[in-house]
Protein backbone atom coordinates (compact mmCIF):
# COMPACT_ATOMS: atom_id res chain seq x y z
CA UNK A 1 0.00 0.00 0.00
CA UNK A 2 1.00 3.98 -0.86
CA UNK A 3 2.81 4.61 2.72
CA UNK A 4 1.91 8.49 2.32
CA UNK A 5 -1.71 6.90 1.89
CA UNK A 6 -1.73 4.55 3.93
CA UNK A 7 -0.26 6.88 6.91
CA UNK A 8 -3.27 8.83 6.28
CA UNK A 9 -5.74 6.42 6.76
CA UNK A 10 -3.95 5.59 9.78
CA UNK A 11 -4.38 9.36 11.14
CA UNK A 12 -7.91 9.11 10.41
CA UNK A 13 -8.91 5.74 11.99
CA UNK A 14 -7.18 6.63 14.88
CA UNK A 15 -9.03 10.10 15.63
CA UNK A 16 -12.65 8.33 14.32
CA UNK A 17 -11.82 6.68 18.02
CA UNK A 18 -12.15 9.56 20.13
CA UNK A 19 -15.47 11.48 20.44
CA UNK A 20 -13.18 14.35 20.53
CA UNK A 21 -11.46 14.00 17.24
CA UNK A 22 -14.58 12.50 15.29
CA UNK A 23 -15.26 15.98 13.62
CA UNK A 24 -11.88 16.64 12.57
CA UNK A 25 -11.64 12.55 11.71
CA UNK A 26 -14.42 13.07 9.21
CA UNK A 27 -12.98 16.20 7.50
CA UNK A 28 -9.74 14.71 6.99
CA UNK A 29 -11.75 11.31 5.53
CA UNK A 30 -13.66 13.85 3.13
CA UNK A 31 -10.42 15.53 1.74
CA UNK A 32 -8.56 12.60 1.65
CA UNK A 33 -11.44 11.11 -0.64
CA UNK A 34 -11.31 13.96 -2.89
CA UNK A 35 -7.21 13.38 -3.07
CA UNK A 36 -7.84 9.90 -3.95
CA UNK A 37 -11.03 10.39 -6.48
CA UNK A 38 -8.51 12.84 -7.96
CA UNK A 39 -6.58 10.06 -9.58
CA UNK A 40 -9.66 8.49 -10.94
CA UNK A 41 -10.52 11.57 -12.83
CA UNK A 42 -6.68 12.10 -14.27
CA UNK A 43 -7.57 8.19 -15.22
CA UNK A 44 -10.88 8.39 -16.93
CA UNK A 45 -9.66 11.97 -18.64
CA UNK A 46 -6.39 10.90 -19.80
CA UNK A 47 -6.77 7.20 -21.51
CA UNK A 48 -8.48 6.08 -24.43
CA UNK A 49 -11.40 3.94 -24.56
CA UNK A 50 -9.73 0.77 -25.17
CA UNK A 51 -7.69 0.96 -22.17
CA UNK A 52 -10.73 0.39 -19.33
CA UNK A 53 -11.80 -2.71 -20.71
CA UNK A 54 -7.79 -3.94 -21.29
CA UNK A 55 -6.78 -6.69 -18.68
CA UNK A 56 -2.46 -6.46 -18.61
CA UNK A 57 -2.35 -8.40 -15.74
CA UNK A 58 -4.58 -11.50 -16.74
CA UNK A 59 -4.70 -14.57 -13.90
CA UNK A 60 -2.76 -12.28 -11.87
CA UNK A 61 -3.54 -13.07 -7.67
CA UNK A 62 -4.91 -9.39 -6.94
CA UNK A 63 -6.73 -6.38 -7.69
CA UNK A 64 -4.75 -5.33 -10.63
CA UNK A 65 -5.85 -8.27 -12.44
CA UNK A 66 -9.41 -6.87 -13.28
CA UNK A 67 -9.69 -3.93 -15.81
CA UNK A 68 -9.73 -0.06 -15.03
CA UNK A 69 -13.70 0.23 -15.59
CA UNK A 70 -14.38 -2.79 -13.69
CA UNK A 71 -12.12 -1.22 -10.64
CA UNK A 72 -14.70 2.18 -10.88
CA UNK A 73 -18.05 0.11 -10.99
CA UNK A 74 -16.76 -2.53 -8.18
CA UNK A 75 -15.81 0.43 -6.16
CA UNK A 76 -18.42 2.76 -6.19
CA UNK A 77 -21.15 -0.13 -6.39
CA UNK A 78 -20.17 -1.46 -2.70
CA UNK A 79 -19.97 2.47 -1.92
CA UNK A 80 -23.28 3.22 -3.18
CA UNK A 81 -24.80 -0.25 -1.53
CA UNK A 82 -23.29 -0.04 1.65
CA UNK A 83 -24.09 3.77 2.04
CA UNK A 84 -27.61 3.85 1.46
CA UNK A 85 -29.17 -0.31 1.88
CA UNK A 86 -27.43 0.09 5.53
CA UNK A 87 -26.73 3.49 6.82
CA UNK A 88 -29.18 5.79 5.09
CA UNK A 89 -31.62 3.59 4.78
CA UNK A 90 -32.56 5.08 1.19
CA UNK A 91 -32.52 4.87 -2.70
CA UNK A 92 -29.17 4.17 -4.28
CA UNK A 93 -27.57 6.19 -6.51
CA UNK A 94 -27.64 3.69 -9.32
CA UNK A 95 -30.90 3.79 -9.69
CA UNK A 96 -31.82 7.41 -9.25
CA UNK A 97 -31.96 9.68 -13.01
CA UNK A 98 -31.94 6.73 -15.05
CA UNK A 99 -28.21 6.47 -14.30
CA UNK A 100 -28.01 2.35 -15.11
CA UNK A 101 -29.32 2.99 -18.51
CA UNK A 102 -27.02 5.80 -18.69
CA UNK A 103 -23.72 3.63 -17.54
CA UNK A 104 -24.79 0.63 -19.75
CA UNK A 105 -24.71 -1.90 -16.98
CA UNK A 106 -26.41 -5.40 -17.75
CA UNK A 107 -26.01 -5.63 -14.09
CA UNK A 108 -26.61 -4.12 -10.95
CA UNK A 109 -24.26 -6.11 -8.73
CA UNK A 110 -20.82 -5.51 -7.14
CA UNK A 111 -19.15 -7.64 -10.07
CA UNK A 112 -17.64 -9.82 -7.58
CA UNK A 113 -19.38 -12.88 -9.46
CA UNK A 114 -17.61 -12.41 -12.66
CA UNK A 115 -13.65 -14.01 -13.83
CA UNK A 116 -11.28 -13.72 -16.37
CA UNK A 117 -13.02 -12.61 -19.46
CA UNK A 118 -15.72 -12.16 -17.95
CA UNK A 119 -15.11 -8.49 -16.99
CA UNK A 120 -13.49 -8.12 -19.16
CA UNK A 121 -16.56 -8.21 -21.74
CA UNK A 122 -18.44 -6.87 -19.03
CA UNK A 123 -16.54 -3.81 -18.85
CA UNK A 124 -16.63 -3.06 -23.22
CA UNK A 125 -20.17 -2.72 -22.71
CA UNK A 126 -19.49 0.53 -19.90
CA UNK A 127 -20.48 3.92 -20.71
CA UNK A 128 -16.76 4.92 -19.26
CA UNK A 129 -18.06 8.68 -18.91
CA UNK A 130 -21.50 7.66 -17.70
CA UNK A 131 -19.53 5.56 -15.04
CA UNK A 132 -17.05 8.04 -14.21
CA UNK A 133 -20.14 10.26 -13.44
CA UNK A 134 -22.22 7.59 -11.28
CA UNK A 135 -18.71 7.36 -9.41
CA UNK A 136 -18.89 10.72 -8.79
CA UNK A 137 -22.08 11.28 -8.05
CA UNK A 138 -21.81 8.29 -5.07
CA UNK A 139 -18.67 9.89 -3.98
CA UNK A 140 -19.95 12.94 -3.39
CA UNK A 141 -23.65 11.79 -1.56
CA UNK A 142 -21.46 9.64 0.67
CA UNK A 143 -19.77 12.74 1.68
CA UNK A 144 -22.85 14.31 2.35
CA UNK A 145 -23.69 11.19 4.39
CA UNK A 146 -20.41 10.97 6.26
CA UNK A 147 -20.61 14.53 7.44
CA UNK A 148 -24.18 14.09 8.69
CA UNK A 149 -22.66 11.41 11.17
CA UNK A 150 -22.23 11.56 14.95
CA UNK A 151 -19.90 9.47 17.17
CA UNK A 152 -22.23 7.83 18.75
CA UNK A 153 -23.53 6.58 15.43
CA UNK A 154 -20.40 4.54 14.94
CA UNK A 155 -21.40 1.44 17.26
CA UNK A 156 -24.65 0.73 15.20
CA UNK A 157 -25.04 -2.31 14.10
CA UNK A 158 -27.52 -4.41 11.68
CA UNK A 159 -29.95 -6.75 12.08
CA UNK A 160 -31.12 -9.86 10.01
CA UNK A 161 -33.78 -7.55 8.59
CA UNK A 162 -30.74 -5.28 6.81
CA UNK A 163 -29.87 -8.45 5.35
CA UNK A 164 -33.36 -9.52 4.48
CA UNK A 165 -33.29 -6.12 2.34
CA UNK A 166 -29.88 -6.69 0.94
CA UNK A 167 -30.96 -10.07 -0.62
CA UNK A 168 -34.31 -8.92 -1.68
CA UNK A 169 -32.23 -5.88 -3.74
CA UNK A 170 -30.34 -8.38 -5.49
CA UNK A 171 -27.52 -5.89 -5.56
CA UNK A 172 -25.02 -8.60 -4.49
CA UNK A 173 -25.28 -11.86 -6.52
CA UNK A 174 -25.74 -15.30 -4.93
CA UNK A 175 -22.73 -16.62 -6.57
CA UNK A 176 -20.17 -17.84 -3.56
CA UNK A 177 -18.07 -15.17 -4.62
CA UNK A 178 -20.24 -12.48 -3.42
CA UNK A 179 -22.82 -13.53 -1.07
CA UNK A 180 -20.35 -13.65 1.81
CA UNK A 181 -20.32 -9.65 1.26
CA UNK A 182 -23.25 -9.42 3.10
CA UNK A 183 -22.24 -10.98 5.64
CA UNK A 184 -19.11 -9.49 6.04
CA UNK A 185 -20.80 -5.78 5.74
CA UNK A 186 -23.65 -6.96 8.23
CA UNK A 187 -21.48 -8.15 11.08
CA UNK A 188 -19.63 -4.35 11.21
CA UNK A 189 -20.58 -1.36 12.85
CA UNK A 190 -20.89 2.15 11.08
CA UNK A 191 -17.19 2.46 12.04
CA UNK A 192 -16.02 -0.32 10.44
CA UNK A 193 -17.59 0.16 7.37
CA UNK A 194 -16.21 3.51 6.88
CA UNK A 195 -13.12 1.90 7.84
CA UNK A 196 -13.46 -0.33 4.61
CA UNK A 197 -15.77 0.49 1.82
CA UNK A 198 -15.52 4.24 2.78
CA UNK A 199 -11.79 3.90 2.96
CA UNK A 200 -9.07 0.80 2.91
CA UNK A 201 -11.45 -0.26 0.07
CA UNK A 202 -10.63 2.63 -2.15
CA UNK A 203 -6.61 2.65 -1.83
CA UNK A 204 -6.73 -0.96 -2.65
CA UNK A 205 -8.31 -0.67 -6.07
CA UNK A 206 -6.76 2.54 -6.88
CA UNK A 207 -3.56 1.44 -6.20
CA UNK A 208 -4.72 -1.48 -8.81
CA UNK A 209 -6.02 0.63 -11.03
CA UNK A 210 -2.59 2.72 -11.21
CA UNK A 211 -0.84 -0.62 -11.81
CA UNK A 212 -2.78 -1.76 -14.65
CA UNK A 213 -2.69 1.99 -16.22
CA UNK A 214 1.36 2.25 -15.80
CA UNK A 215 1.52 -1.37 -17.76
CA UNK A 216 -0.97 -0.06 -20.83
CA UNK A 217 1.32 3.16 -21.10
CA UNK A 218 4.49 0.75 -21.04
CA UNK A 219 3.14 -1.39 -23.45
CA UNK A 220 2.11 1.76 -25.79
CA UNK A 221 5.53 3.07 -25.23
CA UNK A 222 7.06 0.02 -26.27
CA UNK A 223 9.07 0.39 -29.71
CA UNK A 224 7.64 4.02 -30.10
CA UNK A 225 9.79 6.62 -30.67
CA UNK A 226 10.96 8.47 -27.19
CA UNK A 227 11.61 11.63 -28.06
CA UNK A 228 8.07 14.13 -27.91
CA UNK A 229 7.04 16.21 -30.71
CA UNK A 230 7.77 19.06 -28.52
CA UNK A 231 11.18 17.69 -28.61
CA UNK A 232 11.00 16.50 -24.34
CA UNK A 233 12.24 13.51 -24.05
CA UNK A 234 10.03 11.03 -22.94
CA UNK A 235 12.64 8.59 -21.08
CA UNK A 236 13.09 10.98 -18.70
CA UNK A 237 9.57 13.05 -18.35
CA UNK A 238 8.28 12.78 -14.81
CA UNK A 239 5.63 11.36 -16.46
CA UNK A 240 6.77 8.31 -17.21
CA UNK A 241 4.48 5.89 -15.36
CA UNK A 242 1.43 7.82 -16.01
CA UNK A 243 2.07 8.81 -20.15
CA UNK A 244 2.06 6.83 -23.00
CA UNK A 245 3.81 10.39 -25.18
CA UNK A 246 2.07 12.16 -27.38
CA UNK A 247 2.93 9.49 -30.50
CA UNK A 248 0.11 7.04 -28.69
CA UNK A 249 -3.25 6.99 -27.47
CA UNK A 250 -2.07 7.01 -23.70
CA UNK A 251 -1.14 10.47 -24.11
CA UNK A 252 -1.43 12.15 -20.75
CA UNK A 253 1.30 15.28 -21.11
CA UNK A 254 0.13 18.46 -19.49
CA UNK A 255 -0.68 20.25 -22.85
CA UNK A 256 -2.50 17.25 -24.03
CA UNK A 257 -4.78 16.94 -21.35
CA UNK A 258 -5.39 20.62 -20.83
CA UNK A 259 -5.99 21.32 -25.09
CA UNK A 260 -9.33 20.67 -26.88
CA UNK A 261 -9.94 17.19 -28.09
CA UNK A 262 -6.98 16.46 -26.00
CA UNK A 263 -4.79 17.36 -28.39
CA UNK A 264 -1.52 19.46 -27.85
CA UNK A 265 -1.25 22.74 -30.09
CA UNK A 266 2.70 21.13 -30.66
CA UNK A 267 0.96 17.77 -31.82
CA UNK A 268 -1.95 19.52 -33.93
CA UNK A 269 0.58 21.98 -35.92
CA UNK A 270 3.19 19.57 -36.27
CA UNK A 271 0.39 16.92 -37.89
CA UNK A 272 -1.41 19.75 -40.05
CA UNK A 273 2.41 20.41 -41.59
CA UNK A 274 3.39 17.02 -41.49
CA UNK A 275 6.27 17.00 -39.85
CA UNK A 276 8.37 14.46 -37.32
CA UNK A 277 7.99 17.30 -34.90
CA UNK A 278 8.91 21.07 -33.85
CA UNK A 279 12.66 20.36 -34.31
CA UNK A 280 12.05 20.54 -38.42
CA UNK A 281 10.15 23.76 -38.60
CA UNK A 282 11.09 26.77 -39.87
CA UNK A 283 9.42 28.88 -37.63
CA UNK A 284 10.73 27.05 -34.53
CA UNK A 285 12.48 30.41 -32.48
CA UNK A 286 9.48 32.57 -32.88
CA UNK A 287 6.87 29.55 -32.12
CA UNK A 288 5.15 30.49 -28.87
CA UNK A 289 2.37 27.28 -29.25
CA UNK A 290 1.95 24.53 -26.38
CA UNK A 291 5.10 24.56 -24.57
CA UNK A 292 6.31 27.41 -25.99
CA UNK A 293 3.76 29.58 -24.50
CA UNK A 294 6.52 32.47 -22.73
CA UNK A 295 4.48 31.58 -19.67
CA UNK A 296 5.23 27.96 -19.69
CA UNK A 297 8.04 28.05 -17.16
CA UNK A 298 9.41 25.20 -19.32
CA UNK A 299 9.30 27.20 -22.52
CA UNK A 300 12.74 27.75 -23.31
CA UNK A 301 13.65 24.63 -21.45
CA UNK A 302 11.29 22.65 -24.45
CA UNK A 303 12.65 25.11 -27.07
CA UNK A 304 16.48 24.58 -26.41
CA UNK A 305 15.77 20.25 -26.41
CA UNK A 306 14.18 21.01 -30.00
CA UNK A 307 16.64 22.81 -31.10
CA UNK A 308 19.10 20.84 -30.02
CA UNK A 309 17.84 17.86 -31.84
CA UNK A 310 17.43 19.98 -34.78
CA UNK A 311 21.10 20.29 -34.85
CA UNK A 312 22.82 17.11 -33.26
CA UNK A 313 20.19 14.41 -33.93
CA UNK A 314 18.04 12.65 -31.68
CA UNK A 315 20.58 9.59 -30.70
CA UNK A 316 22.57 12.77 -29.15
CA UNK A 317 20.10 14.64 -27.46
CA UNK A 318 18.85 11.28 -25.62
CA UNK A 319 22.59 10.86 -24.74
CA UNK A 320 22.86 14.06 -23.54
CA UNK A 321 19.67 13.84 -21.59
CA UNK A 322 20.96 10.64 -19.78
CA UNK A 323 24.15 12.50 -18.50
CA UNK A 324 22.00 15.33 -17.14
CA UNK A 325 19.35 12.98 -15.29
CA UNK A 326 21.94 10.84 -13.95
CA UNK A 327 22.73 14.10 -11.88
CA UNK A 328 19.57 16.04 -11.65
CA UNK A 329 15.82 14.71 -11.60
CA UNK A 330 13.67 16.05 -14.35
CA UNK A 331 12.29 19.49 -12.89
CA UNK A 332 16.13 20.48 -11.58
CA UNK A 333 16.90 19.48 -15.16
CA UNK A 334 14.20 21.85 -16.74
CA UNK A 335 15.28 24.40 -14.08
CA UNK A 336 18.60 24.68 -15.24
CA UNK A 337 18.06 25.28 -18.76
CA UNK A 338 16.13 28.02 -17.80
CA UNK A 339 13.52 30.43 -19.75
CA UNK A 340 16.20 31.77 -22.37
CA UNK A 341 16.14 29.35 -24.98
CA UNK A 342 19.55 30.20 -26.09
CA UNK A 343 21.47 30.08 -23.09
CA UNK A 344 19.86 26.45 -22.28
CA UNK A 345 21.28 25.41 -25.86
CA UNK A 346 24.57 26.07 -25.26
CA UNK A 347 24.26 24.36 -21.63
CA UNK A 348 22.63 21.53 -23.54
CA UNK A 349 25.95 21.50 -26.18
CA UNK A 350 28.72 22.16 -23.03
CA UNK A 351 27.06 19.16 -21.77
CA UNK A 352 27.11 16.90 -24.50
CA UNK A 353 30.29 17.52 -26.51
CA UNK A 354 31.64 14.33 -26.04
CA UNK A 355 28.57 12.57 -27.16
CA UNK A 356 28.05 14.25 -30.76
CA UNK A 357 29.94 15.59 -33.54
CA UNK A 358 28.86 19.18 -34.20
CA UNK A 359 29.25 18.62 -37.65
CA UNK A 360 25.99 15.64 -37.18
CA UNK A 361 22.65 16.90 -38.60
CA UNK A 362 19.12 15.86 -37.72
CA UNK A 363 18.53 12.65 -39.51
CA UNK A 364 15.26 11.39 -38.00
CA UNK A 365 17.30 8.68 -36.14
CA UNK A 366 16.30 7.44 -32.89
Amino acid sequence: MDKDWSDKNKEIQKLLSKEVTFGEAIDKLIEFRGELFQQITWIVEGYPEEAFYQMPFPGANGYHSKTLAYSIWHIFRIEDIVAHEMIAEDEQVLFRDDRLSKISSPIITTGNELEGEEIAEFSKKLNVRELYLYAKAVKESSDRILSHLQYKDMKRTFTEETKRKLVESKCVSADENAFWLIDYWCGKDIKGLIQMPFSRHWIMHIEAMQRIKNRLCKIARKGVDPVAICGLSCNHCFLGEWCGGCRTEYNTCSFATCSEGRICPNVKCCNEKNIDGCYECSELEVCNKGFFVPTNDGAGAAKAQSLFIRKYGKKAFLKVQTRLHEKYDFQKVQEILGQDYEEALRFLEENGQSVYSKTEKYSGDV
